[in-house]
């Protein structure tokens, strides 16, 4: 909003604009949180996820009932973090006279981040959708082998 094209040129008037601007430079200029990450927040927090180790992998397990697979993204970023995100869209809108009464199952993102431990093998990931549950496998590195021990032999002058 440009105050100069009212004629009013005071600083008062400019502060109080700055205040009132919803705009996203705005919101980072006092330090809240932008749109972006309230919205990956609200996103996390609202998928729920199993985590289990096994003796040779990590399992993640996610409900994701009627879901299609397009609509799921199981990646790597940033070198060891799982992600596992995607949409679930909203139901075709009233057609035939068919219309909500009520919408209770969650639409929209979702997403989750997982730190994946040194002893993830990152090229050994797999994922599976069955019966509406995204099952994630991170298999493990083995373990390394123990240093044996360097004997030196002891000359004689």
């Amino acid at each position: 909003m440009d105050l100069r094209m009212l004629g009013v040129d005071s600083p008062l008037f400019s502060a109080l604009a700055h205040l009132v601007d919803p705009s996203e430079d705005h919101e980072k200029s006092f330090g809240n949180p932008t749109r972006t990450y309230v919205r990956d927040a609200r996103a996390m927090a609202s998928t729920p996820a199993d985590v289990k180790e096994l003796p040779s992998s990590y399992v993640f397990t996610i409900d994701m009932p009627g879901l299609k697979t397009e609509d799921m993204k199981v990646q790597i970023e940033e070198g060891n973090v799982l992600v596992i995100s995607g949409e679930r869209k909203r139901p075709e809108e009233e057609k035939d006279g068919v219309k909500y009464l009520r919408m209770e199952r969650r639409m929209g993102k979702f997403m989750r981040k997982f730190v994946l431990p040194e002893n993830a093998n990152l090229e050994a990931v797999s994922a599976v959708c069955q019966d509406g549950v995204l099952t994630v496998t991170v298999a493990k590195l083995p373990p390394p082998e123990p240093k044996k021990p360097k004997t030196i032999e002891v000359k004689v002058p």
